[in-house]
């Protein structure tokens, strides 16, 4: 229950908060700046998370969450690729696309409103990168406006930071030019 806990949280704060506004945000270690020439942030999220246990009664634990963000060059409609997991099928009602590639349809979960432009974006390209490429089992991607992030559960590091935004450029260097025409 502890991992639902933080998914919803990261769809919550995907879906209504951007820490460069707003006020009463819980971001912290907010880095902007430069990445291989696109625009980039990260920061870490935390909440607290109730845990309740037969000896100790209720205890809070915060949970870290380290996000990172890259400027896409043009916007395009939210698009979610990511790996299944049990509580998916569960919970998760949304369609899932098929891209008619079976190892990518059973090993990725893509979650769009526009199925011609993730077409186009994932293309030739991306698709086997992201089959082949061993960070994608634990970043998962979103697109949303102009802004492609991942993150995961823990704090910042330099070799985090580095990594992920290497992976985020990554994949964005791998998308054809007109794919955003679809957008």
């Amino acid at each position: 229950m502890e991992q639902w806990a933080g998914v919803l949280v990261l769809v919550l704060l995907f879906a209504f908060i951007d820490p460069s506004r707003g006020s009463n945000l819980r971001a912290w270690h907010y880095t902007t700046g430069e990445f291989r020439g696109r625009a980039f942030k990260c920061f870490e999220y935390r909440f607290m998370n109730v845990a309740s246990g037969a000896d100790a009664g209720e205890s809070k634990q915060p949970t870290i969450e380290a996000v990172f963000i890259v400027t896409m060059p043009e916007s395009g409609p939210s698009t979610q690729v990511l790996r299944p997991r049990l509580l998916d099928t569960l919970f998760d009602r949304r369609p899932r696309m098929q891209l008619g590639v079976p190892e990518f349809d059973r090993d990725f979960r893509v979650i769009t409103e526009d199925e011609e432009f993730v077409r186009n974006v994932l293309g030739r390209a991306v698709v086997p990168y992201l089959l082949s490429d061993p960070r994608t089992g634990k970043s998962p991607l979103q697109m949303r406006d102009d802004e492609l992030f991942t993150w995961y559960r823990g704090t910042l590091s330099p070799q985090a930071v580095e990594d992920k935004l290497n992976y985020l450029c990554d994949v964005l260097d791998r998308i054809p030019e007109g794919a955003w025409a679809a957008a």
